[in-house]
């Protein structure tokens, strides 16, 4: 019998709580709701009929109570408002109304039944059922409508909502990736509607597939984030699941329409009394959403549009320019460049880069169909396209002409269909089936899009500012970024599964499933396909002198040889169980078993084969990991409960490691370079012009260079090559957590969560030999075998930890406040921040290349506090005016102090893998410094205004993000470490983060039918 005890007062906070609230299952779409129904002596009420029914669309389920008093109903729409009714021929009836249920909640309601005495149906709202959000496990946290349509979003993004959650960090100075707890965005996962929405291959920072949020703003119903969820259900990712599900229409016609605004007059044009100098820019976004009956009570649509014309800016410029940050070249020198560009080499550079138009568009469309009581189909479909201009040269030491960018975008589509049957008061499941396509983009500003279509190559000019002080060096770019002149992506994947529930007579809840994800890919990544080309000053660069060549290409000639063309199966099955092993313990206990299959293997290469003893081809085929998980949840008293877990989780490592292997073989192409005295000859010998191209440098390939390619011959970068014995990497979370609501309602969680990450992915050099070590203490190596990078699992196991504590409170009068605290140490062996193995490999610091050392983690953000604050209030009668802010203190990002360049070239003896400035002086570990603390408040307020009819609602606003900056231009400036390197007595290592610490207002309206 279940205890009258979890008619708890924490339940009912919980329920009313702003922003974080209760537990929110991820990876689902749909909600359910379990229930206990006594009689008046607390004794199960066997037989009595709970109907559930959906007011908007009218759908309804009915279930029997068994002999234990319970009852258990799955694939409920989120959202609202419910309606149960309880139906008794022993005690009095009971009606509750007004129940919203969150994206994939167990909610749970208990009540006890009443004596027929002359009453024959008592009615209670939701907010009256205490028990209807009790029961969370691991750290979570869950935003309602309420709060994506009040919070300060000035991106319409996720991210400006689960920023909210102290133990959440958006890189707002970088790409807005969500770091969960100190992990990379890579290792997140998310869905929407059940479909995995997260980076499948790895190319972008931000964790989403596409350039922005894949799906309008507008269409999200809520938004769960899991941190460690104990659940089997879950799986694909380490850090964290962020779940969304979309809205879905209803029997009435109801629907939005927005529009807002902002442009570079809307924009902070100072940052520390230094007057900044902005490219000119307007940027608007629009869309609507409209929900309907097709056929009432029985099918539904909703569909949801949003386009955005916006622009990219850019923060550098030479000195006196007033750029955010000025980098170390004249004016006099740029126009220098662009001279000899034009004249000599018959090509414009472009201007110095300012800000570039850009857009995105996104649809959604949604059918939801009730076949009949027992049966409802859900089908979901979703497009998004849209770019951004990008650098890929962008330190404090390069700068780059408007020529060298690039378009960074993709297109995206998505099908998904949704089965949820109640074959017996018992037995339920869901079966869903679903499709995503994605084609990537990754163009030079002077490309045509096609596979070696570009004109023009790259340059780089070398400024040595300073002979006596290097730190004074830039490095010029102009021309096709090199790793862009032949790149194309595209992948596609399908995916099935199908979950069952299982409810017994005893209070047991059995859950099982399988699931398997088809992924397809190709990726075609040649580097320097049109060459490119380096001189050591101006004057080179004019006369044509000393250049330094590189020319990558197919041995065949064909360059679609060189792509990687590979995929495989991801297997799931779980098997899970909850159950109260007392009246205020529920057990959460379960296994998941992930494996892979695949037939594809990397071409073998014989070189590698004979100097290594084995061959490069390993594939992922048959690697598993089996995930055991229990969690708890204990009632301590009718004000607190406790709750905890531990689980093993796997998943987020991108695909685009793996690809690697397939793609550099050096079986089908290489690369070759040379030296040249003087490339401007009129003897010097030009091939493979394209077609209406001038012959010449940049337009065309040196000729000895294209005959070593076809001839199979000239230098080959390293082969790339899987572990033979790699494990799929894993992490285990334990964690332990506490609710209480004191007797004025002031809600608090507490959690803490610690975390061991084993077998994470990393890569090794596996030609080299540690053969000594020098007098300054450093590892000597010999390189014995074919020069290689192996992706391979790390021995060392990496600790993690975070400690996180947030109150909310809703008073009377309209404000509501939520705050929040977290502490983070988050570990790694490597932080794997690149898509290349190489720069994988290099770009870290470290004493020993070779060496595996777990340190403080690249996303580590150590101390966080976070405030939502929302005030409510009719400042004009009728009409409701909206005050929210949001703001955030934290701690900034671990960076470190490194020897420079040419003491590194002194230390080693092999140069070609540390060309850059990340070797740690002797004693020193990585990411020991910080960069400075970041502390900004973003407000929005939102006006009701008149509306066409009473029951529409009408609302102008406008949101400013770094309000703080707004009121005083030394405030709210964020200021990082580029690449998480500084060299050792660089006084003044951080730069200014420009898009973050520039005030921006946007205004705009809504309406709402």
């Amino acid at each position: 019998m279940i205890s009258k005890s979890k008619f708890s007062r924490v339940a009912v906070a919980v329920a009313l709580s702003v922003g974080i609230s209760s537990t929110a299952l991820a990876q689902v779409t749909s909600s359910d709701l379990n229930g206990q129904i006594f009689g008046p002596n607390g004794n199960p009420a066997p037989g009595t009929v709970v109907k559930v029914i959906h007011v908007p669309t009218g759908s309804a389920k009915t279930v029997v109570v068994n002999s234990a008093g319970s009852f258990s109903l799955r694939g409920l729409r989120v959202g609202g408002p419910y309606t149960v009714e309880i139906d008794s021929d022993e005690y009095a009836d009971q009606t509750i109304n007004d129940i919203y249920l969150e994206l994939g909640e167990p909610a749970n309601i208990s009540r006890v039944l009443e004596p027929q005495g002359g009453v024959e149906n008592i009615v209670v709202t939701g907010s009256q059922v205490s028990s209807l959000a009790f029961g969370q496990v691991g750290p979570t946290a869950s935003f309602d409508l309420e709060t994506l349509q009040e919070a300060p979003a000035i991106n319409r993004d996720l991210t400006d909502i689960v920023r909210m959650d102290p133990r959440v960090y958006v890189n707002e100075g970088g790409s807005n990736g969500i770091q969960c707890v100190g992990k990379s965005p890579r290792f997140n996962s998310l869905t929407v509607d059940g479909v995995r929405m997260n980076d499948l291959f790895g190319l972008n920072s931000n964790g989403y597939p596409t350039e922005r949020m894949p799906f309008s703003f507008d269409a999200i119903q809520g938004v769960s984030v899991e941190i460690a969820p104990f659940d089997v259900i879950y799986g694909g990712f380490s850090a964290c699941n962020i779940s969304a599900v979309s809205k879905t229409g209803t029997n009435e016609v109801h629907g939005t329409a927005f529009y807002d605004y902002g442009s570079d007059s809307l924009r902070g044009d100072s940052l520390e009394g230094d007057d900044i100098t902005l490219g000119s820019y307007t940027e608007k976004r629009y869309g609507f959403t409209v929900g309907a009956p097709l056929i009432k009570d029985t099918l539904f649509i909703f569909a949801a549009y949003e386009k955005l014309d916006g622009a990219n800016t850019f923060d550098r410029g030479a000195q006196g320019s007033g750029a955010i940050n000025e980098v170390n070249i004249t004016q006099a020198q740029i126009d220098q460049i662009t001279a000899i560009s034009q004249n000599i080499y018959g090509f414009d550079p472009g201007p110095v880069p300012a800000s570039l138009a850009n857009e995105d568009e996104k649809l959604l469309v949604k059918i939801d169909w009730n076949i009949n009581d027992n049966h409802r189909f859900a089908f979901t479909y979703n497009y998004n396209d849209g770019n951004n201009y990008s650098q890929s040269d962008g330190d404090s030491d390069e700068f780059e002409f408007q020529g060298h960018l690039y378009e960074r975008g993709a297109e995206m589509q998505t099908l998904t269909g949704v089965l949820y049957s109640d074959w017996t008061d018992k037995f339920s499941t869901e079966i869903r089936v679903s499709h995503i396509d994605l084609d990537n983009r990754q163009n030079s500003l002077y490309s045509d899009g096609t596979i070696g279509g570009n004109d023009f190559g790259e340059i780089i000019v070398n400024l040595d500012n300073d002979p006596e002080d290097k730190s004074d060096n830039v490095r010029v770019y102009l021309g096709s970024d090199d790793s862009r002149q032949s790149n194309d992506l595209d992948y596609d994947a399908l995916s099935l599964m199908f979950r069952g529930h299982y409810y017994f007579d005893n209070g047991h809840t059995a859950t099982f499933g399988y699931e398997v994800d088809d992924l397809n890919i190709f990726n075609l990544f040649v580097q320097h396909s049109e060459t490119t080309i380096e001189f050591d000053s101006i004057d080179d660069f004019q006369n044509g002198a000393n250049a330094d060549v590189d020319y990558g290409y197919a041995y065949s000639g064909n360059l679609l040889d060189r792509a990687a063309e590979w995929g495989y199966k991801s297997h799931s099955v779980y098997l899970q169980d909850v159950f109260y092993l007392t009246d205020d313990l529920q057990i959460k206990a379960g296994l998941r078993y992930d494996w892979l299959t695949t037939s594809d293997r990397p071409l073998e290469n014989p070189e590698f084969t004979e100097s290594y003893g084995f061959a490069n081809n390993a594939n992922l085929d048959g690697i598993s990991l089996l995930q055991p998980r229990v969690g708890f949840n204990y009632t301590l008293s009718d004000s607190t409960e406790l709750r905890g877990g531990v689980g093993l989780f796997s998943g987020g490592n991108p695909n685009v490691w793996m690809t690697n292997n397939y793609q550099n073989t050096n079986v089908t192409g290489g690369e070759v370079s040379n030296v040249y005295e003087n490339i401007l000859a009129s003897d010097f010998v030009w091939v493979n012009t394209e077609e209406g191209a001038p012959v010449g440098p940049g337009y065309s390939i040196p000729g000895d260079l294209d005959a070593q390619m076809d001839a199979g011959e000239g230098r080959n970068f390293e082969v790339n090559y899987l572990d033979p014995d790699f494990d799929m990497p894993s992490e285990w979370k334990i964690s332990a957590g506490l609710t209480h609501v004191t007797d004025e309602d002031y809600l608090f969680n507490f959690d803490v969560l610690v975390s061991f990450t084993k077998d994470q992915a990393i890569i090794l050099k596996g030609d080299l030999d540690q053969v000594g070590v020098n007098d300054e203490g450093y590892a000597i190596y010999e390189s014995n075998r074919l020069s290689s990078f192996k992706l391979t699992n790390s021995d060392e196991t990496s600790t993690s930890y975070s400690v996180t504590g947030t109150m909310s409170k809703n008073w009377d009068n309209g404000i509501s406040f939520t705050g929040g605290y977290s502490y983070t140490d988050s570990e790694d062996v490597q932080p794997m921040t690149s898509s290349v193995a190489f720069s994988n490999y290099q770009f870290r610091a470290f004493t020993n290349p070779n060496d595996q050392v777990s340190s403080r983690s690249d996303w580590n953000i150590e101390h966080r506090f976070t405030a939502d604050l929302r005030y409510n209030v009719e400042l004009i009668s009728g009409l409701q005016t909206t005050f929210s802010a949001f703001a955030v203190s934290q701690s900034g990002r671990p960076y470190s102090f490194t020897i420079s360049d040419e003491e590194v070239n002194g230390i080693f003896n092999f140069t070609p893998f540390l060309d850059s400035n990340n070797v740690l002086p002797m004693g020193n570990e990585r990411n020991a410094e910080e960069s400075s603390w970041w502390t900004k408040v973003d407000i929005a307020v939102r006006q009701e205004i008149p509306a066409f009819s009473e029951d529409h609602t009408a609302r102008v606003w406008f949101v400013v993000d770094n309000f703080t900056n707004m009121l005083n231009d030394d405030w709210g400036v964020l200021e990082e470490v580029s690449f998480n390197t500084a060299t050792v007595g660089n006084t003044s290592p951080e730069s200014r983060q420009g898009d973050a610490s520039l005030w921006e207002i946007r205004v705009g309206v809504n309406y709402t039918f």
